[in-house]
């Protein structure tokens, strides 16, 4: 876990224990799909687990003409059966209120100030604010100038004010830094949460406790005796019902800068001087400003786009993409991505780092796998079944969070046999924890005001710095031929090619 408080964040969750302080949370886009389904159950798990202050409320704006009555019945869809008619359950549904409005109007936050000031009289909230913008990218920097000429965004030692900002944040790096300009003209940097959900991942967060609070694994942290480290974010489904945004987008831009670029920073920073915020977030941010950036020439040897075309998930025969609801029928927006990145400092200087992620894949599956080097004379070279470069610590994220190890060991029996075994533990078999949707931490800590698991402006940008050329590079060259994948599959051979180039291969995925 990042922090001390983070580690609070996530014991007390489970165990009960000491709750934020008085707020309210102002949700924009209340009545949107992200808010239905995972902000209002962790927002409840949180006051099942007592960590939310009993001054407390939750106020949603939308456009959408709803009740009260009617607001509340959203919110509360996704909750669980058995969590209906408890204490918690009617606490949590009497403080949420509702306020229709256009984001761009005026008229709208001079509504949700009233609203604030009523909610603040009837619940002691003391002029807290969280506002949560969970709505499209092009609301975020017009909604946070119109919190500042309400003057909503002003705090003071007696209230604090904070914004939370959902992904995308920018689609390339001028509209990210843009972005930033317009945001922390109003606000603070303090003040401002761009959230990842990826890390509110318990084995996410722990990458940091494994490496830092254990002596054996540190000193083994580097081009000495790591080979390669991939990273894979695999999901099954298409695009669903976002073929609109995300036929705009494509996935280099709706998960390398962000998700995939945060679980780099995460494996390859140096040890921070505390647990401190920013001092997680100097690292960081120092670890990516090291990423090599790849000129022209590297773009076309160092990267793989694919997009998929039909095929099966399990055994149900599903469409390509470009018959997805809202795609282009000629699209040429890329499904999966595949890269190689290079880190030019002391500690990872020749150690390739390679990435895929991609949609309509084998498995839904993210993990880390770090992948050590041989050892230095093959003593059991001639043993059956021996096989080099079985150390391989993985740390898998989803869908199952733990860690595994492997290495070679004997096989029982009179004959010399050399077998690969795995040392393994899962999170929700070991510490018996309740499943749940990973925003619980992330907004516990933006209450308390922890922003280790945030990024910070100049993360943002370092990030989008690396995905920039490869952005500029296929944008002028059009791909050769899409679709180069079947759904169902690990994406297109080329980026089995990538690797193949140099002698490795990506990691093996059971099922």
């Amino acid at each position: 876990m990042a922090t001390a408080a983070a580690v609070t964040a996530e014991r007390e969750f489970y165990q009960g224990g000491t709750p934020a302080g008085p707020s309210v949370l102002v949700l924009f886009g209340a009545a949107g799909d992200l808010t239905k389904r995972k902000l209002a159950p962790s927002i409840f798990n949180l006051a099942k687990a007592k960590l939310l202050p009993k001054d407390f409320a939750i106020l949603g704006i939308s456009v959408d003409d709803l009740s009260p009555e009617q607001f509340r019945t959203q919110l509360t869809e996704f909750l669980r059966d058995e969590d209906r008619g408890t204490d918690v359950y009617q606490w949590f549904t009497e403080r949420l209120y509702y306020e229709r409005g256009d984001f761009a109007d005026p008229q709208t936050f001079a509504r949700i100030t009233q609203r604030l000031l009523d909610i603040d009289r009837d619940h002691h909230t003391q002029g807290n604010y969280l506002f949560y913008l969970a709505t499209a990218p092009k609301f975020f920097a017009p909604i946070v100038q119109q919190l500042g000429k309400a003057g909503l965004s002003q705090q003071d030692d007696a209230h604090w004010r904070r914004v939370v900002i959902e992904k995308p944040f920018g689609h390339d790096l001028e509209s990210a830094k843009s972005l930033n300009r317009d945001i922390k003209a109003v606000l603070q940097e303090n003040q401002i949460f761009r959230i990842d959900h990826y890390l509110g991942k318990e084995t996410v967060q722990n990458i940091m406790v494994f490496r830092f609070d254990n002596a054996i694994f540190e000193p083994i942290w580097n081009r000495r005796y790591v080979d390669n480290v991939q990273i894979t974010n695999g999901e099954t489904v298409g695009v669903e019902q976002r073929g609109g945004y995300f036929d705009t987008a494509g996935t280099l831009r709706d998960m390398v800068p962000n998700h995939i670029m945060q679980l780099l920073s995460l494996t390859t920073m140096e040890s921070p001087a505390s647990f401190r915020a920013d001092s997680v977030r100097n690292e960081q941010a120092k670890v990516l400003r090291a990423v090599q950036p790849l000129d022209s020439e590297e773009v076309l040897q160092r990267s793989v786009r694919g997009q998929y075309g039909e095929g099966t998930e399990g055994t149900v025969q599903v469409p390509g993409y470009r018959k997805e609801p809202g795609v282009a029928p000629e699209s040429r927006t890329e499904t999966f991505v595949a890269l190689k990145l290079n880190i030019d400092n002391w500690r990872w200087a020749g150690v390739p780092f390679y990435l895929r992620t991609g949609k309509r894949l084998a498995q839904r599956h993210t993990e880390i796998a770090i992948q050590f080097k041989e050892t230095p004379f093959q003593l059991f070279r001639n043993a059956l079944f021996h096989k080099p470069n079985t150390n391989t610590l993985v740390i898998q994220i989803q869908p199952v969070e733990g860690i595994s190890l492997s290495f070679g060991a004997k096989i029982p029996g009179p004959v010399l046999r050399v077998g690969s075994v795995d040392m393994s533990f899962q999170y929700s078999k070991y510490f018996g924890a309740e499943a749940y949707t990973g925003y619980e931490v992330l907004l516990y800590d933006c209450m308390i005001g922890d922003a280790t698991l945030f990024q910070r402006a100049d993360m943002v940008e370092a990030g989008w710095s690396i995905v920039d050329p490869v952005l500029d590079v296929w944008r002028a060259l059009p791909p050769r031929r899409f679709p180069n994948y079947a759904a169902g599959t690990w994406g297109p051979k080329e980026a089995d090619e990538l690797l193949a180039i140099d002698g490795r291969k990506w990691r093996n995925i059971e099922p």
